[in-house]
């Protein structure tokens, strides 16, 4: 599930300086009007999620590599205690990005412990995600922000969800990368998958102020603990 994410909906409209009639008030996702406090406070949060995306990135790409390799192995230690025995699960995993924790060696190793991994892959976007399916030596392309997806068009819906994160608090919400994808995705699919988030310790939150659109992970899964919802 490469880094397409979302409680990220940032496509709410800014003020115009003269705006038309009330349009300016009218929510782009429901089309109800919205009072302009409330629109005003959702620009604040809009405002302020991608001021804290920005810093947790570049404080994410700051982490030694060698230490990344760390985290990223103790983060796969606790995956396998935490999910047991894989086979024939279907699991959405992702292609790292931007200083991702990188689990493709465990992605790898899926088909020898019989289960089925799949990537994200963008479709449109404000869509939901399309998973396909993924196996060692399976041919890849560039997606979206260059990152590699499937070139086979197999798709698998995921019993598990991995996803990353930019950030996050102890209620399980996760900041993502802005476009919405992962909270579009886990809505739209025709059951609920067990989602786990992955990050570094350092990008805890106190809060990520969570929209009703915003999806509690199941669990987060850091180099130092394991949060449950």
């Amino acid at each position: 599930m490469n880094s397409a994410n979302d409680n990220d909906r940032d496509d709410v409209p800014e003020f115009y300086s003269s705006p038309p009639c009330m349009m300016h008030l009218v929510d782009p996702v429901s089309g109800r009007v919205v009072p302009e406090a409330d629109l005003r406070q959702q620009l604040d949060l809009k405002r302020w999620r991608k001021a804290e995306r920005e810093r947790l990135i570049a404080l994410r790409v700051a982490i030694p590599a060698e230490e990344r390799r760390r985290h990223s192995a103790k983060i796969v230690e606790a995956l396998d205690g935490v999910l047991g025995d894989i086979s024939g699960r279907i699991i959405g995993v992702y292609w790292p990005f931007r200083g991702e924790p990188d689990l493709r060696s465990w992605m790898e190793g899926l088909g020898d412990r019989g289960a089925v991994g799949v990537l994200p892959v963008v479709v449109e976007p404000r869509a939901p995600l399309a998973f396909r399916v993924w196996r060692r030596g399976d041919e890849l392309e560039p997606g979206v922000w260059s990152i590699p997806v499937p070139v086979a068009r197999q798709e698998a819906t995921p019993d598990i969800v991995i996803a990353p994160v930019v950030g996050f608090d102890r209620a399980c919400y996760r900041l993502g990368n802005g476009g919405g994808f992962y909270d579009r995705t886990l809505a739209a699919l025709p059951r609920r998958p067990q989602i786990l988030g992955v990050g570094y310790e350092k990008l805890i939150l106190p809060t990520i102020y969570p929209q009703p659109h915003d999806i509690a992970m199941d669990m987060i899964i850091t180099e130092g603990s394991i949060l449950v919802g």
